[in-house]
């Protein structure tokens, strides 16, 4: 069995990796997929975040690096048009349910047990949500585990679970405060406005009254 320890995967590699497995479960008519079926499948506006527009180099670089992490592979045959395959099943010994979950991290992103369980069905139907916990355990207890638990963020009602092929990502506080940052200089620099605004207004309210004191005592003269 092929070691998963190395596997790093960027942002277009996932994609073209979860569409390979997702392919393969949802239309395995048209499994291996041709490079033209790869890049719409990678560029699909339904099911995928974020959205991508990506070329056919863009993919055929993303098909050699997994290439080389033994992950996927052309399909080889005596078809005329190449085909592309992946080969998860014989890194890791996944049980579908747990395919449907890492699948769909790998298409949509960092998301809760609900999501995964409403999104994934597609895939595998689940009985219930316990069946999708009992998934991400299986991927989390892995070694190296292949699933995290983030931290569950403020205003929210459920912790997010992420998968671990693209590495460990790195939580940053001061990104999560970094709205309330940005929010924070945006009011000190409309307060900012505001004063010099009636700053403004005052100066000229100064310099009415000077002129009409001015004007009066000009009047009272004429009468002196």
């Amino acid at each position: 069995m092929i070691s998963s320890v190395n596997i790093v995967l960027n942002d277009v590699e996932a994609r073209v990796l979860g569409c390979l497995v997702e392919k393969e479960i949802t239309t395995p008519e048209y499994y291996p997929l041709s490079m033209n079926a790869l890049v719409h499948a990678c560029n699909q506006k339904s099911n995928r975040d974020p959205l991508m527009s990506l070329d056919e180099d863009a993919v055929r670089r993303a098909l050699r690096s997994l290439g080389e992490q033994a992950i996927a592979r052309s399909a080889g045959g005596d078809s005329r048009v190449p085909k592309y395959e992946h080969r998860l099943s014989e890194v890791f010994n996944f049980t579908r349910p747990e395919t449907a979950v890492l699948c769909e991290l790998l298409l949509r992103g960092p998301q809760t047990p609900g999501e995964l369980r409403s999104r994934a069905e597609r895939m595998h139907p689940f009985e219930d949500l316990s069946v999708v916990h009992t998934a991400l355990k299986h991927l989390m207890e892995r070694e190296p585990p292949l699933v995290l638990l983030l931290p569950r963020q403020p205003g929210m009602k459920e912790a997010r679970y992420t998968h671990l092929l693209s590495g460990n990502p790195e939580i940053q506080e001061t990104e999560r405060r970094q709205p309330i940052q940005e929010s924070a200089v945006s009011n000190k620099f409309a307060d900012g406005e505001r004063v010099a605004r009636l700053e403004n207004e005052v100066a000229g309210l100064q310099q009415e009254v000077a002129d009409l004191k001015r004007q009066f005592a000009e009047f009272r003269k004429q009468f002196e």
